[in-house]
C-alpha cells in the first residue's frame, strides 16, 4: 500500500440475496445488474471496486441514486461487511478485526456524519458534541473542554448550552461536525451531509468544512450527489455508476479528460470554470522574442509566426513586455531598442489561478493574459478564446494563439 494512503480498497463487492456465487460469475461476464437481479434475484450494490483515500485529502464520491456509493462509504467503516474484497486502513485489513478493536477503530479512527445529523433531541449542543468522548470514559472536564473547541470551531460559541431542537438546519448540521470531529479521527466520513439544507446554508457549511480543513487536515471521505459540490470540496472525484467505479481523478483532469461518455454527461452541468486553472488551459505563445535583439530581428520573428506582436523575455524567461509591429518599425526609424518600444504592466496570472478567477481580467483586457509561475519564469498564455471554453467547449479544442486579443 502507497506511503501516502490511509484507506485501501482491494476489489470489493457486496451482493444480497442467495444466490451470490451465480450473480458474481454474470457479473464478471459483464453483464449488467439489473439482468443479474432478474435472472438470480441477487441485489448488487458494489461490484469490483478498487480505490485509495490519500492522508489528508478530501475524496468525494459522486454518482446517481443506487450508483453505490453510500454503500461504499459503509464499507469503510464496516457498517456494512463486503461480499468480497479487503478494506485496509494503514497496515490492518479492518474485515479481519476482532470486536474490540473494530470498536477501538469506529471510536477512535473514523467519524461519521449523516445527512439527518444523527443528534440527540433531549441533549443539549455541549451534550450532543462531547457524547463520544462520555462513552469512551473520558472525564468530565477533559471532554467538554475538547467539546468546546470543537463547538468554537465550527461557529457555534454560545450555544454550547442550548436545547439541539432550537436549532436552525444549518446549525443542527454544524453540532454533527463538531461531534465528529472531538473524537478527533483520522478519517471523518460525511453521507450527504450538506443535502437536505438549503442552496445558502449547505454554500456556508462547504466553506465552513474547506475552512476546518485547511487547520485539522482530517483525511474526509464526502459523499454527494451534486457534481459542483464535489468539485468544489473534492481534492479528489470518484464517479460511480450500477455499483461500479467508473473514474477518480482531480476535477480538473476530470474535467479535461473524462473516462467516458457517461463521466461526460454527468459533469456536463458542473461549472467547470471553477475548476480548470489556468495551467489546464494556458497556450504557448506564437512568437517570442529576446530583450537583447533588435527591432528587425523581431519583425522578421513576427513575419515567420504571422502575427502582429511578439513577447519579450528577459533573463531567465523572464517576462519583460510586448512589442508590437508599430513600436517595432517606430525602433528600426528610431534607431531605438525593443526595451524602448515594448509595452511594460501585462496582465498575469499564476498556473494554479482558477478560471473563474481569470475572468473579469480577460474580459477587461487588450493582452492574453500571462502565466508567470513562482520563479518568475514565463510558462504561457490565458487567451479570452481559451477563458470562454471553458464556459463552451472541451480544453482540447482550444487553438493556440499568442496575438494580442
Amino acid at each position: 500500500m502507497a506511503n501516502d494512503s490511509i484507506l485501501r480498497v482491494e476489489h470489493v463487492s457486496k451482493l444480497y440475496g442467495p444466490n451470490k456465487s451465480e450473480a458474481m460469475q454474470l457479473l464478471s461476464q459483464g453483464m449488467h445488474k439489473d439482468e443479474v437481479k432478474q435472472k438470480t434475484g441477487v441485489t448488487t450494490a458494489l461490484w469490483d471496486v478498487t480505490c485509495d483515500v490519500k492522508r489528508g485529502e478530501i475524496l468525494a464520491i459522486i454518482g446517481l441514486s443506487g450508483s453505490g456509493k453510500s454503500t461504499l462509504v459503509r464499507c469503510l467503516n464496516l457498517l456494512h461487511r463486503p461480499t468480497t474484497g479487503e478494506i485496509w486502513f494503514e497496515d490492518s485489513n479492518i474485515g479481519e478485526l476482532g470486536k474490540k478493536e473494530l470498536l477501538d477503530y469506529r471510536r477512535r479512527k473514523i467519524s461519521m456524519v449523516f445527512q439527518n445529523f444523527g443528534l440527540m433531541n433531549h441533549r443539549s449542543v455541549m451534550g450532543n458534541v462531547a457524547f463520544g468522548l462520555e462513552i469512551r470514559g473520558v472525564p468530565t472536564i477533559e471532554r467538554e473542554k475538547k467539546a468546546m473547541e470543537m463547538i468554537e470551531m465550527v461557529g457555534l460559541k454560545g450555544w454550547e448550552s442550548q436545547p439541539v431542537t432550537s436549532l436552525s438546519g444549518g446549525m443542527r448540521q454544524r453540532v454533527g461536525l463538531a461531534r465528529a470531529l472531538t473524537n478527533d479521527p483520522e478519517i471523518l466520513l460525511m453521507d450527504e451531509a450538506f443535502s437536505a439544507l438549503d442552496p445558502l446554508v449547505r454554500s456556508n457549511m462547504q466553506f465552513e468544512l474547506m475552512r476546518i480543513q485547511s487547520q485539522l487536515n482530517k483525511t474526509i471521505v464526502f459523499i454527494t450527489h451534486d457534481m459542483d459540490e464535489a468539485f468544489k470540496l473534492g481534492d479528489r472525484v470518484a464517479i460511480m455508476q450500477d455499483g461500479r467505479l467508473i473514474q477518480i481523478d482531480t476535477p480538473e483532469q476530470m474535467s479535461a479528460h473524462p473516462a467516458n461518455e457517461y463521466v461526460r454527461q454527468f459533469i456536463g452541468s458542473a461549472d467547470r470554470a471553477k475548476v480548470m486553472r489556468a495551467q489546464n488551459i494556458m497556450v504557448t505563445p506564437d512568437c517570442v522574442v529576446h530583450l537583447s535583439e533588435g527591432p528587425q530581428h523581431a519583425i522578421q520573428e513576427m513575419r515567420r509566426a504571422g502575427v502582429s506582436s511578439a513577447f519579450v523575455l528577459g533573463p531567465k524567461m523572464t517576462l519583460a513586455g510586448l512589442l508590437t509591429v508599430d513600436g517595432a518599425i517606430a525602433g528600426i526609424r528610431e534607431k531605438a531598442t525593443i526595451a524602448d518600444k515594448m509595452l511594460t504592466g501585462l496582465p498575469t496570472t499564476t498556473p494554479d489561478a482558477l478560471v473563474s478567477d481569470i475572468l473579469p481580467l480577460a474580459a477587461e483586457t487588450r493582452f492574453p493574459i500571462s502565466v508567470i509561475d513562482s520563479n518568475g519564469t514565463f510558462v504561457g498564455l490565458v487567451t479570452k478564446a481559451s477563458v470562454l471554453s471553458c464556459f463552451v467547449d472541451s480544453p482540447d479544442s482550444v487553438e493556440k494563439n499568442g496575438e494580442a486579443s
